[in-house]
C-alpha cells in the first residue's frame, strides 16, 4: 500500500470530525493534524524514566523517610542516573532511580529511550508491526467516535514506551511531516490513530525468529511466591527473570485475590505479536492496547506478557497474567513452542508439541 500527499485541509477537516460528537472529552482539543509538533520534548539522556502516577515524591536520598524535594507528575520524563538500593520501610521492593534532582522510588518509574526514527515513506506490503521507540506519543483518534473503554477514562490518549502496533496507512502531510495510521490486528475494538511515524520503529522479520529451535524439553517454570520465571532446556536452566503474577491462591479471598494465577501444568495455545487486553469489570477491570509478545498458556486468558504500566516485577501486580519486562517477554516468546510466523504474527496451537507453562506455589 502506497502513501499519498495530505493537504493541510484535509487533515484539518479530519481532526475537526474527530471533534464532532465526542467535543466534551479534553484529549480531543489537544491535537489536530498539521499543527501538532512532531514528537514531545523529552530530556536528552541515553536513558530515561517515564513516572507512572502523578503525585510522586522526589526524595533528597534514596530513602522514604528523607526529604521531599519535589513533586512529579504523571508522565513526566526524568533523566535515569543509576538504580540504587535504599530503605522503604514495609515494602517488599527497595529500589530507588537516581535522577539529576534526587531520588524516586524505582516501581514508579517506567524504565524508557528516546530514541525517534527516519519515518518510512510507504508501507511494505499490506502493513507492518512497529513498537513505540519514544516515552510516549500523542495520539488523534482517525476513526471517530471512540470504541475502546480505555478511551473512556484517559484525558490523553497515547502510546508508551515498547507498545507494539500494527500500522495499515501512511501519509504525508504538506510540511513534510509523515503520519502512521496505526492499530491492532488481534483484540481490537476497532479504533485506528494517526501519529508522527518518528515515535516508531518497524519490527524486523527476524525479530520473531525462534530461539533453540532445535531443543523440544523446554519448560518454564512460574514461582508465584518468589515472582520468578525460569526457562529449562532438560535440566539445565537458560534463562531467569523476575515476574509479576497474580496474588497466590492462599490469599483468593483477600482483596483482589480472585485474580491468582492459576497452578499446574499448561499447555501454550496461542502467541501474538500485540492484542488488546481486556478483562474485568467496571472498577475492577482492565482495558490495555498493544500489550507486546504474549504468550497465552491458560484456557482462562493467563499470558506471559510485556508491560509498560509498572515497574515492580517480583510483586504480584497483574490479573493473573505474568507481567514481564519488554525485553524478557519478548526472549520467551521466541523460545517457546510454537514459532511464531511474523506475518501473520499469530499463532494458534492444539495437540502436542506446544511448551508447557508449570505454575507452582512454594
Amino acid at each position: 500500500m502506497q502513501h499519498r500527499d495530505f493537504t493541510r485541509r484535509e487533515f484539518l477537516k479530519l481532526a475537526a470530525l474527530s471533534l464532532g460528537g465526542l467535543a466534551l472529552r479534553p484529549w480531543y482539543r489537544r491535537l489536530a493534524f498539521g499543527t501538532a509538533s512532531a514528537l514531545p520534548d523529552f530530556p536528552q539522556a541515553e536513558r530515561l524514566g517515564r513516572v507512572l502516577s502523578g503525585g510522586i515524591d522526589l526524595k533528597a536520598r534514596p530513602d522514604d523517610e528523607s526529604p521531599t524535594v519535589g513533586t512529579l507528575s504523571e508522565d513526566q520524563v526524568v533523566v535515569w542516573q543509576r538504580e540504587v538500593v535504599g530503605s522503604r520501610p514495609l515494602w517488599y521492593d527497595q529500589r530507588f532511580v537516581e535522577t539529576p534532582d534526587g531520588f524516586i522510588y524505582a516501581p514508579n518509574v517506567q524504565k524508557v529511550r528516546n530514541l525517534p526514527n527516519q519515518p518510512l515513506q510507504s508501507l511494505p506490503g499490506e502493513g507492518m508491526w512497529v513498537e513505540v521507540t519514544v516515552p510516549y506519543i500523542d495520539l488523534v483518534l482517525a476513526n471517530p467516535p471512540a470504541r475502546s473503554p480505555w478511551l473512556d477514562y484517559t484525558s490523553t490518549p497515547r502510546l508508551y514506551y515498547s507498545q507494539i502496533m500494527w500500522v495499515d496507512q501512511i501519509k504525508t502531510d504538506e510540511q513534510g511531516q509523515v503520519w502512521y495510521r496505526a492499530g491492532e490486528k488481534y483484540g481490537s475494538y476497532g479504533d485506528f490513530f494517526w501519529a508522527p511515524g518518528e515515535a516508531f520503529r518497524p519490527l524486523a522479520a527476524e525479530e520473531t525468529d525462534p530461539i533453540s529451535p532445535e531443543a523440544s524439553d523446554k519448560l518454564v517454570v512460574v514461582n508465584v511466591t518468589y515472582q520468578t520465571l525460569a526457562c529449562f532446556e532438560g535440566q539445565s536452566e537458560v534463562y531467569f527473570c523476575r515476574v509479576s503474577t497474580g496474588p497466590k491462591l492462599a490469599d483468593k479471598d483477600k482483596p483482589g485475590g480472585k485474580w491468582a494465577t492459576p497452578l499446574g501444568k499448561h499447555s501454550i495455545w496461542r502467541k501474538m505479536v500485540s492484542v488488546h487486553m481486556t478483562g474485568g469489570t467496571t472498577g475492577g477491570g482492565y482495558d490495555l492496547p498493544g500489550i507486546g509478545w504474549t504468550t497465552l498458556f491458560s484456557g482462562q486468558g493467563m499470558a506471559i506478557h510485556s508491560t509498560f504500566w509498572h515497574n515492580n516485577y517480583g510483586v504480584p501486580r497483574s490479573h493473573g497474567c505474568v507481567n514481564a519486562e519488554p525485553d524478557d517477554a519478548k526472549w520467551i516468546f521466541r523460545w517457546t513452542l510454537p514459532s511464531v510466523p511474523f506475518d501473520p504474527g499469530d499463532i494458534q496451537f492444539s495437540g502436542q508439541g506446544s511448551t508447557k507453562v508449570l505454575v507452582v506455589e512454594d
